[in-house]
């Protein structure tokens, strides 16, 4: 299920997406979104993958898209074309936003445009302590797209979202961790294994509960509390029913760590 853009490895139930230009940091091309949607949806549907984790090669997560190429002045696409292929390509941010699925970034050498906006579209984001994170788009005179606006704001609030894009600052990883942006910072060297260790751990768990977590979650972001408390109240029930849940009691009754059958 590989192309050489875009790796897929499934081990143990974790499945790693490696966007793999690393001669141009990572820089969206045609090719690369299409690997990254056909790779999130099977993420998605295929019931062996229990997590995923999303890296870039070369030390670098994603640049964003490839301005190199658009300043090259090929011959534009009509607008409705541009737009329609745009919009395809988007579809990873939402695929591995709304998966029943935790996925992981591991967001190291830098994060930017339209690379920023799908780390962001993940759950977990593990940052290197040189990273350089940047929303981009107002620098190269694009508004944004791949969903960055919606995550920021549902993230950190409509006045920092303004103030990060429109003033388009390089955030250090530390103030990236302040800003709630990442989710922890490690030394530039333990970023491989620090990342992979939490997206294992993911896959590891109990994996029908922690899929249910993160729809409650999703819900919580256009749904009314009435209509949460009925989702959670079902959610939690039909948790309650698995195996998982019976193990994870046991286990916390024993005092021992629970070991999990639902994969």
């Amino acid at each position: 299920m590989n192309n050489e853009i875009v790796l897929q490895h499934l081990d143990q139930g974790l499945l790693t997406i490696t966007m793999n230009r690393p001669d141009r940091r990572n820089a969206l091309n045609p090719e690369m979104t299409l690997g990254l949607v056909a790779a999130a949806r099977r993420a998605a549907e295929d019931h062996e993958v229990r997590a995923v984790l999303l890296k870039g090669a070369g030390g670098t997560f994603c640049v964003g898209g490839d301005v190199k190429s658009m300043a090259e002045g090929r011959a534009p696409l009509p607008f409705e074309a541009k737009k329609t292929n745009l919009r395809r390509g988007m579809e990873v941010s939402r695929i591995l936003h709304e998966m029943q699925k935790p996925v992981v970034a591991q967001v190291d050498g830098a994060a930017a445009g339209a690379g920023l906006s799908i780390a962001l579209a993940c759950d977990l984001r593990v940052a290197s302590a040189s990273v350089k994170i940047t929303t981009a788009f107002a620098k190269v005179g694009l508004s944004g797209d791949y969903g960055g606006t919606y995550f920021l704001t549902q993230m950190l609030g409509s006045a920092r979202a303004r103030e990060l894009y429109l003033m388009s600052p390089v955030l250090s990883a530390q103030e990236a961790l302040a800003l709630g942006l990442v989710t922890k910072v490690v030394p530039d060297g333990e970023v491989e294994s620090a990342a992979h260790e939490l997206a294992m751990s993911l896959a590891q768990g109990p994996s029908i509960t922690l899929g249910y977590i993160k729809k409650n979650i999703n819900n919580a972001e256009h749904m009314s509390l009435e209509a949460c408390f009925d989702a959670e109240a079902m959610h939690h029930s039909r948790s309650g029913e698995t195996a998982d849940h019976k193990e994870a009691a046991k286990a916390f009754v024993e005092k021992r760590k629970p070991v999990f059958q639902n994969h």
